[in-house]
């Protein structure tokens, strides 16, 4: 997989790469992620990238111009499969849009700004509009970050165990069950019994109740999908 991510601050992007499973992901050569300094691809001496809306209102609007340029440089190259702009009025991504695109070849990622981009970029340009929750962040590339991790992480031989990402909560629209590890018995806390019978269908079970109460509990609206 190679993800190309546009943006006007690569060097806030970096540090997530740089280190743990991502890092280890780019030197097995199991994904490439190159980034690409908007402000290369303006036409004026001043590298504008942005400027005031049409029609008044404050915050400033990216050009069309520049991302144009990046995108159809990028396009001349290679093939892609998605042209992603993360924003806040995007799909809000979950552990589905994940594993669908954790399969795919090319990526773009389009990073906003400001109050967003030119309409028309997403109009022409743009096949798929991810946000990472209802908020709104100074710009893209912390969900770009976040959006590459839930893809990346997926690719197999990333994780050390093959099977880890298909019992992470969500993948089955249930939570996570109760997870635990040594010692058995700390400050009077038990683990429960059940986990040491070697019983595995009996374990098995256990843990999909308990996932089925945990979602229940918490996060209902899983169970309405």
């Amino acid at each position: 997989m190679r993800i190309d991510i546009i943006t006007v601050l690569p060097e806030l992007l970096k540090s997530p790469f740089e280190a743990s499973i991502l890092k280890r992901a780019i030197e097995a050569n199991l994904v490439e992620v190159h980034f690409h300094n908007l402000r290369n691809y303006t036409s004026d001496r001043y590298k504008s990238i942005d400027d005031t809306q049409f029609g008044g209102g404050a915050g400033m609007v990216m050009m069309v111009e520049p991302i144009d340029k990046c995108i159809t440089a990028l396009k001349e190259q290679r093939d892609y499969d998605e042209v992603i702009y993360m924003t806040p009025d995007g799909k809000t991504l979950n552990q589905g849009m994940a594993n669908h695109l954790s399969l795919k070849e090319n990526i773009i990622i389009l990073c906003g700004h400001y109050k967003g981009v030119d309409q028309r970029v997403r109009d022409h340009f743009i096949t798929r509009e991810i946000s990472i929750g209802d908020y709104v962040l100074s710009g893209g590339e912390l969900g770009a970050a976040v959006l590459c991790d839930a893809i990346i992480r997926l690719i197999p031989g990333v994780l050390g165990n093959e099977t880890s990402a298909l019992t992470d909560s969500f993948q089955d629209n249930l939570l996570a069950p109760p997870i635990y590890t040594k010692p058995r018995e700390y400050k009077g806390w038990k683990v429960p019994e059940l986990l040491f019978s070697g019983n595995f269908p009996k374990i098995e079970k256990w843990r999909e109740e308990q996932a089925y109460q945990r979602t229940k509990e918490r996060r209902p609206d899983l169970l309405e999908d």
